[in-house]
Parts: structure tokens; sequence; C-alpha cells
């Protein structure tokens, strides 16, 4: 669309004869336009009226003119959301009273987003489209609140409390306010990075370079997503760099990712905040397959044509390999937004742009009061004039077409997928063949469900076999049958961007899958959608996009052979320190009870599940309808001997550990002990519950005391986790401290088999068995052999407890 040179006396020949053009042409406050991007503006106008999109180039010219005053009016209020307690819309001066005792805001990067997210709603609103939005650097919200103010685009609390008379001083004397209710969340609907209270927010940004991992694969078919990145973020990962590898056409929607190069980071600039840095960051991401575009990133009507461009750009490539004239990968149009640091305010280019740009207090310092009313005197709009260009800008009810709050990532609501039903197994099998008959069934049940399986390395080895030869590696040059062009497996050796791939998928079907231990470079990216989603829960908006599996495999006690870097717990653990209406932290243990899980995972709405689930063979321990119980009870009595005297409580979490209090079992029967097993599936069922929410999804007292009566206190726990996370969270479950044991993992490892991990870490049948016997008062020798006692002891031979 755009020429590589502007003609300067073509240019002033449209001012001198369309007055709309001369009037936008002028700029406003601090917003110049640049000879190339008035070139683009006429050219963009031009291509406007021939789609028939705008009746003539004139009214696009008003429309970017408004444009220009709406981001001048959001640069204002955000400056006022940091320093000001009160707004004045006549621009009269404020005074010492009228600012904050303690202001606050990541000022320097909110400037930089509004001409960009001001540009969006104007691209809109020209094109008659409401595109989807999302911003990776979410500490920038102030940018966002400010124009969906300013444009009335409001959720509803909000609109209750921004929208109406007053609502601009109420905004900027809630920024930063940290006032709660009385169950401690924040008062206001407004926070220091986006929020479920933002208008079309869909994730929080508060983790840099997640944006960038997601924003290819959320779209679907026939959606736009403007994304907004930031040149920090650029530092984070290689995951960001292959988002051509990724996008087909066929199945993904068109992503426009534009970063904003303001070439700082809290206090010292990027690597793209130098010439060379930035030139040879554009020449990496054309060796990416990216489509690199630079512009002005301090001019709105810039990004308005950048975006346009782009989106013709992907259009026209997918219309060529259609035709058979390109191959995959198709290059993704790329925007750079080149600006400074907090442009259009004092200080911009500097450290302190990030957070406070003026030299002090303006409510104590009557310097920096003076800058702040000297440029903020600039940036102002009269108010009937800011009138005039939000009612351009806001055509939504002419164009029929939906506000920007309610874009379709905002919206994603999923039809319910039918659900296979797979017989049961009662032979001796890897629990993982249950979600690779389950995920390839409920696949082939659901053809308009876009499926996605997020894969760091191996699918094969972790028995998914039949979802590789299924679905296959998405690739651009097949190898072999189990890589395709449109595959619908994203594989890269990178724990953070397969995650996000389906993270990012909220319209399909999910399956991810990794050993145990690598899990935990998921664990960022997975805590911040689950708090998005628990924050939307509590403004009754829940999530409604459906649940799927995060599964651990190749875990911790079967993947000694690797050593101790492959023997790491901490992923269950971090996440059953999460809510657990959110989370669910699961534990199967053989193929059926693996099975009957996974329909109320996949049925769920915007929940996550763990799983911990062995890949190597494991004895079908529970039926069809034990499992479909434990499923729903998150524990279940496996076998007990109650004859007379104290029984023995034991209680097992993991495959591994119920294998060996099984063992345990039968010597406590052939000891005529009295003894009850239970095994536990779902340990945050048991946990005491920190919220309403959570509350719903524990398991009553009177079923806990059903599972594990309060007069049977001697109790040994086998879990998989280490021992004190699994004591801190089943407190209950686990009884009086005095009278109980908690075996687990203990950090102990090396190149060792299961039977090896098990004796290492103390958890073996003989070592329950030992703990047991101190328990109850006997001497360890009415269970064990001396041999046994010796090994148990650590002076015996290991191999023993093996017989």
């Amino acid at each position: 669309m755009s020429k590589p040179f502007a003609d300067l006396q073509m240019l002033d020949h449209v001012a001198g004869t369309d007055p709309d053009f001369a009037r936008w042409r002028q700029g406003y406050g601090v917003i110049r336009h640049l000879p190339d991007t008035q070139q683009q503006v006429l050219d963009l106008a031009e291509q406007l009226v021939a789609e028939g999109l705008q009746p003539d180039t004139s009214a696009v010219y008003r429309t970017l003119a408004a444009l220009d005053r709406v981001t001048s009016a959001g640069l204002w209020m955000v400056v006022h959301m940091t320093y000001a307690l009160r707004v004045h819309p006549d621009g009269t001066p404020l005074q010492s009273s009228d600012f904050k005792i303690n202001p606050e805001g990541h000022t320097g990067g909110a400037l930089n987003m509004v001409p960009g997210y001001a540009a969006y709603m104007a691209l809109n609103a020209l094109t008659g489209h409401t595109r989807s939005w999302l911003m990776g650097q979410g500490h920038c919200v102030a940018a966002i609140d400010a124009v969906n103010v300013l444009l009335d685009n409001l959720n509803p609390e909000q609109a209750a409390r921004y929208g109406t008379a007053g609502g601009l001083d109420r905004l900027v004397t809630d920024f930063y306010s940290y006032r709660q209710q009385s169950d401690g969340r924040t008062e206001a609907p407004l926070g220091s990075h986006v929020n479920p209270f933002t208008a079309g927010g869909v994730m929080e940004g508060g983790y840099l370079g997640f944006a960038e991992l997601q924003y290819v694969h959320m779209p679907l078919p026939g959606e736009s997503l403007v994304a907004f990145l930031s040149d920090g973020a650029a530092e984070e990962q290689r995951g960001s760099d292959w988002a051509p590898r990724w996008w087909r056409a066929e199945d993904c929607g068109l992503p426009l990712p534009v970063m904003i190069a303001n070439g700082r980071r809290i206090e010292q600039r990027t690597e793209l905040g130098t010439r060379e840095g930035l030139d040879g960051f554009m020449t990496h991401l054309n060796r990416c397959g990216f489509d690199a575009i630079r512009f002005d990133g301090r001019d709105p009507a810039a990004f308005v044509c950048t975006l346009f461009t782009m989106e013709r750009r992907l259009k026209k490539a997918a219309r060529e390999h259609g035709q058979g004239l390109r191959r995959y990968p198709l290059p993704i149009p790329y925007g750079i937004a080149e600006t400074v640091k907090g442009y259009g305010f004092h200080g911009a280019g500097s450290n302190a742009a990030h957070n406070l740009p003026l030299p002090g207090n303006p409510r104590r310092d009557a310097r920096a009061r003076d800058l702040f009313n000297q440029h903020t005197g600039v940036l102002h709009v009269p108010e009937t004039e800011l009138q005039d260009a939000v009612e351009l800008i806001s055509n939504h009810r002419r164009q029929q077409r939906p506000q920007e709050k309610d874009h379709p990532l905002a919206t994603r609501n999923p039809e319910a997928p039918a659900m296979p039903e797979l017989p049961p197994r009662s032979d001796t099998c890897s629990p993982m063949l249950a979600v690779d008959d389950f995920f390839q069934a409920m696949v082939a049940s659901n053809p308009r469900l876009r499926p996605r399986v997020g894969n760091p390395d191996e699918l094969a080895s972790n028995k998914l076999s039949g979802v590789l030869h299924a679905l296959r590696h998405r690739v651009d040059d097949p190898e072999n049958d189990t890589e395709s062009i449109h595959g619908n497996i994203i594989t890269a050796l990178n724990e953070e961007a397969v995650v996000s791939a389906c993270l990012a998928n909220k319209g399909g079907l999910n399956l991810v899958a990794s050993y145990e231990a690598f899990c935990v470079k998921m664990l960022g990216a997975i805590r911040q959608e689950l708090i998005f989603a628990r924050h939307q829960k509590e403004l009754d908006r829940p999530a409604r996009w459906l649940g799927f599996p995060v599964i651990a495999t190749s875990h911790s006690w079967e993947n000694g052979k690797n050593e101790q870097s492959h023997q790491d717990t901490t992923f269950c653990e971090a996440l059953l320190g999460e809510m657990n209406d959110m989370v669910r932290v699961l534990f199967p243990a053989d193929y059926n009870s693996t099975q009957a899980l996974l329909p109320g995972i996949y049925s769920s709405r915007g929940q996550l599940a763990c799983m911990v689930v062995p890949k190597r063979d494991r004895p079908c321990v529970f039926t069809a309808d034990e499992a479909r119980s434990l499923a729903a009870t998150g524990a279940q009595v496996v076998d007990e001997d109650l004859s007379e005297g104290t029984p023995l409580l034991l209680i097992a979490n993991g495959a591994y550990q119920l294998s060996e209090l099984i063992h345990a079992s039968e010597r406590l029967r052939d000891t005529a002990t009295p003894f009850r097993l239970v095994y536990v599936q779902e340990p945050g069922r048991f946990r005491t519950p920190r919220d309403r929410f959570e509350a719903a999804y524990t398991l009553p007292e009177l079923e806990q005391e059903r599972l594990a009566p309060s007069r049977y206190p001697h109790r040994v726990v086998l879990t998989h986790m280490r021992p004190e996370v699994f004591r801190g969270h089943a407190g209950n479950l686990c009884g009086n401290p005095k009278h109980s044991r908690v075996l687990g993992y203990i950090n102990r490892g090396g190149t060792l088999n299961e039977a090896g991990m098990l004796f290492a870490n103390q958890c073996t049948w003989a070592h329950a068995l030992y703990q047991g016997a101190q328990l109850l008062g006997h001497s360890p020798s009415l269970f064990l052999s001396d041999e046994e006692i010796a090994a148990v002891e650590g002076h015996g031979e290991p191999d023993i407890l093996l017989a």
C-alpha cells in the first residue's frame, strides 16, 4: 500500500484542495505526522474507499483527525492517573492540593501504548470490523483504561464508577489507591496490570514474554488479533521467534504483532534501544520468517496504516498459498513502532520516564507542578472537540459491530464437546494409554474444535503414539508420517512455548504432556492464566474456555535413569498452592482411574488440571465403577482388615506409592494387624478451603471422616511429593503429627531404577511398616525380618526389599 518516498508537492496539493486532510496533517498537541505517514494515509484513504469501507477520502481524514484528539486526551489522562487526584476538563492548571501524596504508575510505557491502542480503535471504526487485542506489557494498563473511559468502552464495574458524572475524577483517584474491601480485595475496579475489570482484557501481561508465545495461536479463522508487544520481552526467549512456523491460514486467524520499541527497560536501555540493536533485530525477524515493518510509533495514524497494511499483506500471502504460488511458512508481518519511552511528556527517553518522570512530587514541588501543567496543557483537548472525536470513532451502533470490550477473544465460548465412551481395561498397561485413547477419540468426535497438543520433546516415549500418528507434528517440511504441514502438535524444546500454544487455543481442545521435572518451566505461563481466570470468576464472569490437562509424565519415581535433574516433584507441589477450583492436581494410579478423570477435565470451563501419570506399565487396581467414584470424591478405600484392635491407616498418593502400600497391607494382614488402605488421587480435596469458591471443591467433612475416621489416629502416608508439602495441604488427612508419619520425595536421587528411587527416599513398603510399627508401639520385627530392618535402617542390603 505505502510508497517508499513521500511526494511533498503532491501532499501540499491535497492539503490545498481537501480541508479535512489539511486539518489532520497539522497534527495535534505533541502528535506530528511525518511526510511518509502522510503519504501512507493518502493510500489508506483511497483503498478504504475502493473497498467500500468508507464513503469518501475526507471521511477517513476526519476519523484520523479525531484519532489525534482521542490520543492526546489519552496521554493527558495517563499522566493525571499517575499524579493527580482530580482532572480539570476545561484545562485549567492543577493546584498543589489536586495532586496525590504518593504518585505511582508505569507512566512511560503507558504513554507509549496510548497511540497504539487508540489507533486500534480507529482502525476498527474505519473498516467496520472489531478485531481482538492483546497486550503483553500489562503494566501499561493505564493507557487501556484511559482510552476505554474516553470512548465509553467499559465493563459494567468500570461503567458504573467511571462512566458517569465525576467519573474521570474517580478514575485518577482510584489508580493506585490501594483501598480494600472487607474481604481483602481491592475496592476500585482498576489495577496496576490488565485484569478482568479491563474492558476486552484477556491476559494480565505481568510476566513479560508470554503474549509473544501465545498471540499466533489465539485467533480462529475469520478473526484478527492486534498483539501489542514490548521490546524488553524480545530479550526473553526464542520461542516468540517461531510464530511463522506455526501459522496456517486453514486453521488460524490473522495475527498482527506490533512491538512498542521505546528502547528502555526500567533502569537502562534495551538492546533494541540502539540503532545497531534495532537494525539487527529487523534482520533477525526477517531470517525467522517475519515481514518486519518499521514505523513512527509516536503517531497513531502510522499505527493505523501499518496495521491495515499488515493485515492485507498476510491475507494476500494466504491467497497466494491457496493458489499454489507460495509455500509455508508464510511471512508474518511484524510492526515495529519506533518511539522513545514516555513520549509526549516531560522526561521522555530517560530512565525516570518508566515510573515518575517529573523531577519531584507536584504536590510539594513547585517546579514539578509547573512542568506538569505545562506539558498537560499541550495535551489537553477541549471538551466539545473531544466529544466530536469520540462520536466519530465510537461508531459501533452505526456499523452494527460489537464494542472492543466484546471482541472475539474476550467472549470465547466454544461449544460443549462430545465425550467419547471407551471401555475399561483390566490388564497391566501404561496409564498414559488412557490419555492416548481418549484424546484421539475426542478429537475425532469434535471436528469443529481445533486441537492442539503441546509437546516439548517426546510423545512416543510418553505412550502417546496414537495421538502422534493421528495429529502429527506441525512442520514446514515433513520428513516422515508423524509430521505434516497441517499437524496439530506444536513441538519445540521450549516448555513455555508449547504450553502457551494450548493456553492460547481457547476455542478448541488441548493436551500438554512433558517430563515432570521440566514442567516446572511452564509454571509462570500457567499461573498467569489461573490468576486471570480466578479473577474473572470472582466477578461472576467466569472464563468459558474448555479445560484441559497438563500431564507430568516420565515422572520422578520412574525417571531415575536420568540423574536427579529429572527427579523433581516441584510442578505438582506448586500447583497445589494455587486455588483448587482453578487447577486440580491429580495422581491417577492406573488406566481406568486416568480415563475416568478425563471427561470431567474436558467438560470443565476455565479450569486446568495437573495430572501426574506414570508412563510405565501399572496393574489396574480400580474397576471402572471404582475409578468413577475415585474421580468424583478424590479418594477411595482400596483395602482394609478391621479386626480387633486399633487399625493402622495407610494413605497412598501416587501410583508407585499405592503399589508399595498394597505390599505393606499384605504384611499387615499376614500378622493379623488391623489396617485400612486409602488412595488419595486428589489431595486438594482435603485442604482447608481458603474461600467460598474453593470450599465448593473440597470434600465435605462427613465424607472425609468416612474415609479417614478420627478414631484411627495412627497413620502412615506415602506420597509422590515432598512430605512437607503433602502434610501442609492435607493436614486433616494426615492427622496429629505425633501419631502420623508422611514419607515422600526427600531430594534423593541419581541414576537409579524405580525401586532404587523409592529406597533412596525411604519410601518403600518396608519403610512404611517400620514407621507404622513405631506408631503402634510395636517392634519393627513384628512386620519385618532382621535383614529387612537392617536395610531400612541403612546398614543392610537394599535388594532384600525387592523379594
